[in-house]
């Protein structure tokens, strides 16, 4: 293959992976807009099951709440730590071989711009989904958790396959008894 055609190829990759990114990221953001608009006049929680709420919240923190108390510091912190790893699942992006990997890290850089937007304008992360057990609560999540969630695990359950084909490749060729 020519060096032409891999770049070719890489750069169609990026674009679809940009593309997915893209839409993780619209999905998340107006999922937020019409859950405020709907949560917050006058402010209120919509039971959906007897585990499932509706419920607005807004985190300072990351994930669970960590980090919440980082005062004025914690959006700009978390905001340039954000773009940092966003950099880095691009160039993850780019040099992706497997249409999987290219769909998992998309949904990873669509999940964590969306709460980046989301610190940016209000200085928190707009969450939603709360699900629940009796009074035990999952910490409340959104859209862009969501997707940051399923891209790692895709990555995880993509990366035991990958070993479990490399192991087997070396036991057929000889290199493992």
């Amino acid at each position: 293959m020519t060096v032409g055609r891999v770049f070719s190829l890489k750069l169609r990759h990026f674009g679809i992976g940009l593309l997915g990114s893209s839409l993780v990221l619209l999905l998340d953001q107006a999922s937020k807009s019409f859950m405020i608009e709907l949560l917050s006049n006058p402010p209120h929680v919509i039971p959906i099951s007897s585990f499932f709420n509706l419920a607005l919240g807004f985190n300072r923190g990351v994930s669970f709440g960590l980090l919440n108390d980082l005062g004025t510091w914690g959006p700009i912190v978390l905001s340039s730590l954000a773009v940092v790893i966003v950099g880095f699942l691009l160039v993850w992006l780019w040099n992706a071989e497997r249409a999987i990997d290219g769909a998992a890290i998309s949904l990873i850089i669509g999940g964590a711009l969306g709460n980046l937007l989301d610190r940016i304008r209000v200085g928190a992360v707009t969450d939603f989904l709360d699900f629940f057990i009796g009074v035990y609560h999952w910490p409340a999540f959104n859209l862009a958790d969501t997707g940051i969630f399923t891209g790692a695990a895709l990555l995880v359950i993509q990366s035991f396959r990958t070993s479990k084909k490399t192991i087997q490749d070396c036991a057929e060729d000889g290199s493992i008894e």
